[in-house]
């Protein structure tokens, strides 16, 4: 993604009312949706020993940060990427019961993203992940999780309406449900960046279901790591993928915008299956994948909703950087100035 500078863009709030209203928003929508999903919050690592599995490997080609622990006969640790994998270790730990769960603010270091509007090298989101029993792993429990994820963004920018009247509410009343096979269908010519700014712009709030399996054409529609996210496994409509994206469309950006990548997660053959695909059968011998393998770890749906991508769509912001405090290429912050853009 190309760095986008809308023209004539102006700041709805300062940056010193911005950060009061980030800290509404986050005390707001972690309420929300703690009640909307009976959720706990818990206290999560910033790093986990390297080796163990628990690390999310994103697409598999992202370099986590590491660094050696001198107490510890300088074993590698690595900061995390996510905690996909090491919350379902938790509801475990904790015998949480089923529909009910976890969440945590996850803080994240991906020093290889691509930096732009949406992308920083730091990531901040809510990791979230809840209890089901076997039953529950169908698209009718993954939909009503995601409607529920999505009254809770709609009472958190109806809230920022309250505080900030002139911030007008975007989001349409209900969301869409696409498959990403589907989508491919419709617009087979266009690119997979592409084909989700259509759909966003069309309905303006989706969920993209199916991320991570091929499609007819030979490709998935985007990157999933094999363990955690089950996407092979084929559901009621006869497409496959129990897992999607919560995507919205931004007209400030006038360009799809990804708040939630969701899913539910695997089982003991979804594990097998997907790790064989991905030729990760080695992943095996990891203590996270031995134990689910051996049924040990409970059955459960999760995902992560991005903090501050949250709060730089409902105070329309143009840039990430202006509800974070990060680093960015000296000429991308001479290039947002210009143009009106105030980075923290």
């Amino acid at each position: 993604m190309a760095l986008i500078l809308p023209k004539k863009y102006r700041q709805k709030i300062t940056p010193e009312t911005t950060e009061v209203a980030i800290k509404s928003i986050k005390q707001y929508f972690q309420k929300a949706i703690s009640e909307a999903l009976n959720l706990r919050r818990v206290t999560a690592p910033l790093f986990v020993m390297s080796g163990t599995g628990l690390n999310d490997d994103l697409n598999g080609v992202e370099r986590a940060v590491s660094f050696p622990v001198k107490a510890m006969g300088d074993r590698k640790a690595e900061v995390v990427h996510s905690l996909a994998k090491w919350k379902r270790v938790k509801l475990g730990a904790y015998d949480i019961a089923p529909h009910y769960g976890l969440y945590t603010d996850m803080n994240a270091i991906r020093a290889d993203e691509d930096l732009d509007n949406l992308h920083s090298m730091y990531v901040d989101q809510w990791d979230w992940e809840q209890t089901i029993n076997r039953e529950d792993r169908n698209l009718a429990y993954l939909k009503a999780t995601v409607e529920k994820i999505y009254d809770a963004l709609k009472a958190t920018e109806k809230m920022v309406y309250d505080q900030f009247t002139h911030i007008t509410p975007r989001l349409p009343e209900k969301i869409t449900f696409i498959h990403s096979e589907e989508l491919l269908k419709e617009y087979p010519n266009l690119t997979r960046e592409e084909r989700e700014n259509e759909a966003a712009k069309k309905y303006g709030a989706i969920f993209l279901i199916g991320i991570g399996n091929p499609l007819s054409n030979g490709e998935p529609h985007d990157g999933r790591a094999p363990d955690y996210d089950d996407w092979s496994s084929k559901n009621e409509e006869g497409y496959y993928g129990l897992n999607g994206d919560i995507i919205l469309w931004d007209s400030v950006l006038g360009r799809a915008f990804e708040v939630s990548s969701m899913g539910i997660r695997v089982d003991e053959d979804a594990l097998d299956r997907q790790l064989k695909i991905r030729n990760c059968e080695e992943r095996k011998e990891l203590n996270f994948h031995k134990r689910l393998l051996a049924g040990e770890l409970p059955y459960s749906i999760g995902g992560g909703i991005g903090q501050s991508r949250l709060c730089m769509f409902l105070l329309q912001k143009a840039h990430i950087g202006e509800v974070q405090a990060s680093i960015w290429p000296d000429e991308q912050i001479k290039r947002c100035k210009e143009a009106g853009i105030e980075l923290l």
